[in-house]
């Protein structure tokens, strides 16, 4: 019987209130806020790449707006989480962030589920542009010492860099390209990368919808096995609010 690579949770939907207590630009584009709220207790987010729902008025309405982000860290029985926003085209969720100041509130909502990826891997390679920054800082903090880890970031220039510690054998590659929905630096910087050629390995992948397709392609073509991938489009060009979380 071969292992389960994917083990899925489901939880009820609760609405939390947190209250801003740090903001800090960790790059030009990327600002890191701590939030703090007695309500955290009892949350959970067991995969890094979970995604819950933040929740924004609406300019000029008296509705409310929902954008889906990444827990970057949480401590619930501290109360504390740590969410990064990554700056980009003006809309409400970039809005509040650069506005936000300490003491600020943010209402959260989830996550629904967890699809978290079994720790039965030697090693993994992680690809992803800044809105997966979050993800991915967070699954290599969380790796054990005895993996091998592979990272390659897609920002815009040196500056969006970060540094990611990791108990895992980490080789952390940053590619800079200009445009983040032509696949095509993206492919030829994977194209690079040299699997491993012992144990077993996973690719997990976040970025444009069109990028990560080709990625996915990519990788499949090169005869790594479909189960052991996983491809999602966090944003698709062209579309507010619209990703593809599986492309399974």
């Amino acid at each position: 019987m071969e292992d389960q690579i994917i083990i899925r949770h489901r939880f009820d939907i609760r609405r939390r209130t947190l209250v801003v207590a740090q903001k800090a630009y960790l790059t030009p584009q990327m600002i890191r806020f701590t939030l703090t709220s007695d309500e955290l207790d009892g949350f959970q987010s067991p995969s890094p790449d979970d995604h819950i729902k933040l929740i924004f008025p609406d300019a000029g309405t008296d509705e409310t707006v929902m954008r889906e982000y990444t827990p970057r860290a949480f401590d619930a029985d501290a109360g504390q989480m740590v969410l990064d926003f990554a700056v980009h085209d003006a809309g409400p969720a970039t809005q509040w962030a650069i506005d936000a100041e300490v003491g600020d509130t943010l209402m959260i909502a989830g996550p629904r589920g967890s699809a978290q990826i079994a720790p039965i891997f030697d090693w993994y390679l992680l690809i992803g542009d800044e809105t997966a920054l979050p993800a991915m800082g967070r699954w290599l903090e969380e790796m054990d010492d005895d993996v091998l880890a592979i990272s390659l970031g897609l920002v815009t220039d040196a500056a969006e860099e970060q540094v990611f510690t990791s108990a895992a054998d980490l080789e952390a590659i940053w590619l800079h390209r200009a445009d983040p929905t032509d696949p095509a630096v993206a492919l030829a910087a994977a194209a690079d990368i040299d699997l491993p050629d012992e144990g077993r390995g996973f690719i997990w992948i976040a970025a444009e919808a069109q990028v990560a397709r080709a990625l996915r392609d990519h990788f499949a073509a090169r005869g790594h096995p479909r189960p052991q991938m996983k491809a999602a489009g966090y944003w698709t060009r062209g579309l507010a609010d619209t990703s593809e979380k599986s492309m399974d």
